[in-house]
């Protein structure tokens, strides 16, 4: 029987695996480059946006308090006229990138432990290295691409972007596979 901790090897690298894949995607590869466009008119958006004391936080717009106001008149003519959108707004100053790379290092961790405990009721010690890297890249892919249509069905984020992260959780559930793959570990003899 193979347990979590027999695995820890693979967890650990192929968490590092993915960030460094990641890293490679997001900053050497030009393939996220065009994902968000910048506004027109921005300075004028930027400053009715302060002027209207804006907190951070995601809004819709136009926006309502409930369902029910789905039928009034006024928000439908709202819809109407446009522009409709969903809009997140962060804290003033420079993003924090630390804080989002130690986020983003914490969810793969997490998406390689859930990978190894669940390959331990799928694959018993020593088996086949192609059966190991089909199951663990399936439930890696699972977790790495898993929201990924929610945000365009339910935010308008574009499908093609959408398929630009179903890409990169591909990458990353293949190098997740390979690494549960190699390091399994093998029969007693």
């Amino acid at each position: 029987m193979t347990t979590l901790a027999m695995l820890w090897l693979p967890i650990l690298l192929s968490t590092v695996f993915v960030f460094l894949t990641s890293s490679v995607v997001h900053m050497v590869l030009p393939i996220h480059a065009g994902d968000y466009r910048k506004l027109p008119n921005e300075d004028l958006v930027r400053a009715a946006l302060r002027e209207a004391q804006v907190p951070p936080g995601q809004y819709m717009y136009p926006g309502c308090d409930s369902m029910k106001d789905f039928a009034s008149e006024q928000l439908q003519q709202k819809f109407a006229e446009g522009p409709v959108g969903v809009m997140i707004v962060r804290p003033d100053g420079m993003p924090k990138m630390g804080k989002s790379l130690l986020q983003w290092l914490a969810v793969c961790l997490l998406v390689s432990l859930v990978t190894a405990h669940l390959a331990t009721f799928a694959c018993a010690t020593g088996a086949d290295g192609g059966r190991v890297f089909q199951f663990s890249a399936l439930v890696a892919l699972l977790g790495y691409t898993g929201g990924c249509a929610l945000d365009s069905i339910w935010k308008g984020v574009s499908w093609t972007v959408t398929g630009k992260f179903l890409f990169d959780g591909l990458l990353y559930a293949a190098v997740t596979g390979s690494t549960f793959a190699w390091l399994w570990p093998t029969a007693a003899a």
